[in-house]
């Protein structure tokens, strides 16, 4: 059985991945683009432009929850969607009440630590960062073949 969850693991981080990667960029489009009921907790709409930190982390939610969607430089992307959880915890939620459940700070605290995770797994299987390691992999054996000029 083990050894069955090991070689399917891949999958299992790529379907993580892809869930965790829509989930943020719906958060991204909803507050940009006021799709999906809009802006969280300004009851829809859009946010304005330019405001910070609001309209920034949008971006942040946008971008890099496509970007580990698709699977395209997912540590790094990973790495910042991260970073903005943690601002956005204990910036807004984490001066009302200690715990997550009193402050209303659960989806930045569970947003935080997968893409912290995500940012250690990498891609998994399906993710375009593999298609692109692939063919660096192939670029630098043609090079390593070629002979060199003397």
């Amino acid at each position: 059985m083990t050894a069955h969850l090991n070689r399917t693991q891949p999958y299992a981080i790529a379907m993580f991945r892809i869930v965790i990667g829509l989930l943020f960029a719906c958060h991204g489009a909803a507050s940009l683009f006021g799709v999906l009921g809009g802006a969280v907790g300004s009851h829809g709409g859009t946010v304005p432009t330019g405001t910070w930190p609001v309209w920034y982390a949008a971006v942040i939610q946008l971008v890099a929850g496509a970007l580990v969607l698709l699977g395209l430089g997912t540590r790094g992307a990973a790495f910042v969607a991260s970073g903005s959880m943690a601002y956005a915890y204990f910036d807004v939620h984490q001066s009302a009440a200690l715990w997550p459940i009193q402050n209303g700070g659960e989806l930045s605290v569970l947003f935080c630590w997968a893409f912290l995770l995500l940012g250690f797994t990498g891609s998994g299987a399906l993710g375009l960062d593999r298609l692109v390691d692939s063919r660096s992999a192939m670029a630098d054996q043609e090079r390593a073949s070629q002979p060199v000029a003397g």
